[in-house]
């Protein structure tokens, strides 16, 4: 009885081609709505965000309670309303971006999208998001102030506020939101970041404007370095050529230059 060899077994040299390829980079728009979620998802981050709300309310109120009748316009109640946007939205911003270094979630962030640019646009569209919808929020409450504060005091309704003026407002709000960013990116911290901006808004205003007055040399270099001057300007609306070079040279100052070396150190800093 004759037996049969078994044929011989050949082993490849070179392993077998992927069948599916290499997986799909995640797009922008999933990143966008992660970062959206996450700032709805904690308790403080819903009770920020609904104190926007609550702060356009609030301010409504107040201007029918305390303004004189010759002041009530539309104008107004939008100006009152956005000084607490002002501060409110820079806040969301920059708690957007430190979250992953005090919450600790950024080795598990950047271990599932490994670039951190991605991510960092993703947040950027994600609170501009946030922005532009609390400001839509926030100009329907003015417009309803105005009508109701001009009818219990008996005054006609102002209307002084066109498109152009509102889309002043908008960039100008939105403009204070990338500065939280750039903050947020640079520093990496909540409380440091927090802390900058406050000094940003309230005390290096305060310092400056006091150098212009004392100082005639720096009363005329001060809307070229002074960044709340040309952005106040925004919220007034009809900007001079002048006050557009002011705008844009404090903000690639202020703000562009500073984003550029906070997104570089991010890239090459160590995750923990």
């Amino acid at each position: 009885m004759s037996t049969i060899a078994p044929p011989h077994q050949t082993f490849p040299t070179t392993p077998p081609r992927l069948r599916h390829g290499s997986p799909a980079r995640i797009p922008l728009s999933r990143i966008t709505r992660v970062e959206l979620r996450k700032s709805l998802d904690t308790r403080a981050g819903f009770w920020l965000l609904a104190s926007i709300g609550i702060a356009s309310v609030l301010a409504t109120g107040a201007v029918i309670a305390f303004a004189p009748t010759d002041q009530f316009t539309y104008s107004t109640f939008t100006l009152a309303i956005g000084f607490p946007m002002s501060v409110i939205l820079p806040m969301v911003a920059i708690l957007s971006v430190t979250a992953e270094w005090s919450q600790r979630s950024g080795l598990t962030t950047f271990t599932l999208v490994p670039h951190r640019t991605r991510i960092l646009l993703g947040k950027a569209v994600a609170t501009v998001t946030i922005a532009v919808v609390s400001m839509l929020v926030a100009f329907p409450v003015g417009a309803v102030g105005n009508v109701i504060g001009s009818a219990i005091h008996g005054v006609p309704t102002v209307w002084d506020l066109g498109v152009v003026d509102v889309l002043y407002m908008v960039a100008g709000n939105t403009l204070l939101l990338m500065v939280g960013f750039m903050l947020g990116v640079l520093l990496r911290s909540s409380t440091a970041a927090l802390v900058a901006y406050l000094l940003y808004a309230f005390v290096a205003p305060t310092l400056l404007t006091f150098l212009a007055i004392n100082q005639a040399w720096f009363a005329d270099l001060q809307p070229w370095v002074d960044p709340n001057v040309s952005q106040d300007a925004l919220f007034r609306g009809g900007l001079s050529g002048e006050q557009w070079a002011q705008l844009a040279v404090t903000t690639l100052v202020w703000l562009v230059v500073p984003l550029a070396v906070g997104v570089r150190a991010l890239v090459r800093s160590e995750v923990k």
